[in-house]
C-alpha cells in the first residue's frame, strides 16, 4: 500500500467535524450535557473528545513513520514545526485582529493597543495557553462566552508527543517493546490517579502510543477484519463497563488505524480541494463563536452547526491555500516513501482545558493533523 493509498485524510476530516459538532452544544448551552454521545455512553464521553482520540492515534502512527523516514532530527523537527505553527499563528492573528475587533465593546483605538491581544497571539503560538480571552469580548453570555478558541489546548500536548518521538528515536528506543511500555503507562494514567502528575499529557499518551505501536506492527497480520470486529464489540462493551475512555486507545485507536489502512476500502480523495482537517480544527471554535454572536446568542445547536460548518470549511480552505501549503513546501529534504503493508487475507494466519461535567469530559476538544 503506497503513501497516498489510505484514508488517513478522510478520518482526520471526520474527526475535525466531530469536534465542531460537539462544540455546537458547548457554545450554545455553556455545557455539553445534551450532546448525543454523552447520553449513549452514560456521561462518559462526547463525540468531539473521540475525535481528539482518533487524531492522536493517527498522529502516533504517522509521526513515528515521519521520524523513521527523515534524514536527521533537525529535519524532523522542522517538518513538525512547519505543520503546526504557521497555520496556528495565522489563526491567532485573525482571531485577535479581526474577530475580536468585531466583538469587543472597547473603542478600536484602545482595543488594538491592549497588551492582552499580543499576549494572546505570542503565548498561544508558543503553546503557552494561559490567555484565553481578548479585552472587551464576550461572544455569548454563558460559561464559555469569553473563550476565543477552546480547541487549542491539545496542540501543546501534540507537540510534546512529537518531542517524545524525537527523544526515543535519538536514543534508539523506537522499538516495539519500549512502545508497548509507553502504551502501558498511558493506559495506567487513564485509570489511576497516581499518574495525575502527568496532567493532560498522561491523559492523551495512550491514544498517541497505540498509533506508534500499530505502526511497528504494520507488517504483521494484526490488521484483520476479525480483530476489527472484536475491537468494535469491545468498544461497545466498554460502555456498560464504565470504561469507555480507558479502553478507547486499544479498541477505538485500533479501529481508526484499521479503517485508514485497509486496502479493501475505497480511498476517499477528500484533499482534492486541499488538506482542510487542521484548518477545520483551529478555526472551528472562533467561527462558531462569531456565528453565535451574530445571532445574538440565540440559536439551537443544530442551527449553529449547520451555519458554522461551511463557514469553517471556507476558513480552512483559505488557511490551506494562503498559508499552510506554502510553508509545507519548505520542508527539508525528501522523505523515503511510506509503505503501509496490510497483508492480504490469503497471506494471513488465522488470527485551559474547559471545565465540563466530568474530569474526562473536561479535556474535550480536538487535535489536529496532517503529518
Amino acid at each position: 500500500m503506497s503513501e497516498r493509498d489510505n484514508n488517513f485524510d478522510a478520518l482526520r476530516l471526520v474527526a475535525a467535524t466531530a469536534v465542531v459538532f460537539s462544540h455546537s452544544f458547548l457554545i450554545v448551552d455553556g455545557s455539553e450535557a445534551h450532546e448525543p454521545l454523552i447520553w449513549l455512553t452514560g456521561r462518559q464521553c462526547i463525540l468531539g473528545l473521540c475525535g481528539v482520540f482518533v487524531f492522536f492515534a493517527i498522529s502516533g502512527f504517522l509521526v513515528t513513520a515521519s521520524f523513521e523516514r527523515t534524514a536527521s532530527p533537525l529535519d524532523y523537527l522542522a517538518k513538525r514545526a512547519l505543520r503546526i505553527f504557521p497555520g496556528l499563528f495565522a489563526a491567532l492573528v485573525v482571531s485577535a485582529f479581526a474577530f475580536g475587533a468585531v466583538v469587543t465593546t472597547l473603542p478600536l483605538a484602545e482595543y488594538y493597543v491592549r497588551p492582552e491581544i499580543y499576549g494572546y497571539i505570542v503565548g498561544n503560538t508558543l503553546l503557552n495557553l494561559t490567555v484565553h480571552a481578548l479585552p472587551g469580548t464576550l461572544f455569548v453570555d454563558n460559561p464559555v462566552g469569553l473563550e476565543v478558541n477552546g480547541s487549542l489546548w491539545t496542540l501543546r500536548y501534540e507537540f510534546m508527543m512529537y518531542l517524545m518521538v524525537l527523544a526515543l528515536g535519538m536514543l534508539r528506543l523506537l522499538r516495539l517493546p519500549i512502545l508497548l511500555l509507553v502504551l502501558a503507562i498511558g493506559l495506567a494514567a487513564l485509570k489511576w490517579d497516581v499518574f495525575d502528575f502527568l496532567d493532560s499529557f498522561g491523559f492523551l499518551l495512550a491514544f498517541f502510543a497505540i498509533g506508534m505501536v500499530l505502526y511497528k506492527l504494520r507488517f504483521t497480520p494484526v490488521f484483520d477484519g476479525r480483530i476489527a470486529l472484536l475491537a468494535l464489540l469491545g468498544l461497545g462493551a466498554s460502555i456498560p463497563l464504565r470504561q469507555f475512555i480507558p479502553l478507547f486507545p486499544l479498541f477505538g485507536g485500533y479501529l481508526a488505524i484499521y479503517l485508514a489502512t485497509n486496502r479493501r476500502f475505497p480511498v476517499l480523495r477528500v484533499t482534492r480541494f486541499g488538506d482542510l482537517s487542521y484548518g477545520l480544527y483551529i478555526y472551528g471554535w472562533p467561527v462558531q463563536a462569531m456565528v453565535i454572536h451574530a445571532m445574538g446568542g440565540k440559536a439551537a445547536w443544530w442551527q449553529l452547526f449547520l451555519i458554522s460548518l461551511p463557514l469553517t470549511l471556507l476558513a480552512a480552505w483559505l488557511s490551506w491555500h494562503l498559508v499552510e501549503k506554502h510553508f509545507l513546501r519548505l520542508k527539508p529534504g525528501r522523505a523515503r516513501p511510506l509503505l503501509l503493508a496490510v497483508p492480504e487475507r490469503s497471506a494471513m494466519a488465522t488470527p485551559w482545558p474547559l471545565r465540563f461535567p466530568s474530569a474526562a469530559i473536561s479535556r474535550s476538544s480536538t487535535a489536529p493533523l496532517r503529518r
